[in-house]
């Protein structure tokens, strides 16, 4: 029998599909959900998934937890910024705290040991701190722009625009995960069969996964990489102006600086979250039926959940007034730096167009 091809017999079973050929037709003693999937690959490889999982688990949970108390007690970080910042956190947390630590158990084990409905809660709850961290990327690009760039005027980007736009994430994700759970497409062990995502490898007209990872590809990815390509161009160029018009104001050309570096490490993040998973998804729709590694399906799915990890180290650590308050919380200062932090923010708030 084979494991991976276009014309699926109507005997398989519907809560998993390993897209490898196997050496016996007994489909279901290979399921993922009862016995170790050594036939996949050798032990260290599972292990070595199991301690980068548990790693993302514990430091993931760990600085999102942190942000999070660190907003609920200090009333300066409470700004519109940082709201969008928390709603990262927030998801993060989700990320780490359900998709982390059951690939980690599972990859432990070789197996997806929580059964066929956990996968699919797993598959769900993952995907959906996913995109709302992704959309939190895109709006805070969005709002940078707004603040900085000014190209609606006088407008104010408030706190209640900042909510509406966390309100917006989580209704985004929601249209993007919903999907598989209600037929199109559906939530299956992926890679090495230890943690849970959209189906990217069937071809069952039943589920119209082709159509579900086209609209994955340009809803969920190309549309917030070109919101935040858009938005953070615009910052520099306005940065640039900013800088040209004022050559002797040695803050201004600090701050262009600061904010062309922090740009690319945000661009360069984003792609390292999402680039493999999405150009591996489209690979596999456009190359029905070529074998492939099944880590080269594993390895982008880890690396998308390690995104709680270094998105809120961009986002959050590299952001000094979060960094001051963390500092503070845990007894190690950082009420100085606070305080030049104010400056800086100031300046690149108030740069407008030359």
């Amino acid at each position: 029998m084979r494991g991976f091809h276009n014309d699926l017999p109507d005997d398989l079973p519907e809560d998993f599909w390993i897209p490898v050929t196997l050496p016996s037709k007994n489909f279901t003693s290979y399921s993922p959900f009862l016995v170790p999937q050594d036939h996949l690959g050798g032990s260290g490889m599972f292990y070595a998934m199991a301690g980068f999982m548990l790693f993302v688990f514990v430091v993931g949970t760990g600085i999102n937890m942190l942000t999070i108390a660190c907003t609920a007690k200090y009333k300066k970080l409470r700004s519109h910024l940082n709201y969008i910042l928390l709603n990262l956190a927030v998801a993060n947390l989700l990320v780490s705290c359900v998709g982390s630590f059951t690939a980690f158990c599972s990859f432990a084990s070789r197996y997806f040991i929580f059964g066929a409905l956990a996968c699919k809660i797993e598959g769900f709850m993952a995907t959906l701190g996913g995109m709302v961290s992704l959309w939190s990327l895109a709006v805070i690009a969005f709002e940078r722009w707004l603040v900085i760039c000014k190209p609606l005027g006088n407008f104010i980007f408030k706190p209640d625009h900042a909510m509406a736009c966390c309100v917006f994430t989580w209704v985004f994700a929601l249209l993007a995960s919903v999907p598989p759970l209600v037929g199109w497409s559906r939530y299956i062990p992926e890679g090495l069969q230890c943690s849970c995502g959209p189906d990217w490898y069937t071809t069952n007209n039943k589920y119209n996964n082709e159509s579900y990872v086209m609209f994955l590809f340009c809803f969920c990815f190309a549309v917030p990489l070109t919101t935040i390509i858009f938005c953070y161009s615009q910052l520099l160029f306005t940065l640039k102006m900013a800088a040209k018009a004022q050559a002797e104001s040695a803050s201004t050309q600090k701050a262009e600086r600061e904010v062309t570096r922090m740009v690319v490490v945000m661009v360069m993040g984003f792609l390292v979250c999402w680039m493999p998973y999405a150009s591996f998804a489209l690979w596999v729709v456009n190359n029905r039926g070529q074998p492939f590694d099944l880590r080269l399906a594993t390895i982008p799915s880890c690396f998308s959940k390690a995104s709680a990890v270094y998105n809120p180290i961009i986002y959050i650590l590299l952001n000094k007034q979060f960094r001051s308050c963390i500092l503070m919380m845990l007894g190690m200062g950082g009420g100085e730096e606070e305080s030049t932090t104010s400056q800086s923010v100031t300046e690149v708030t108030k740069v407008g167009p030359a």
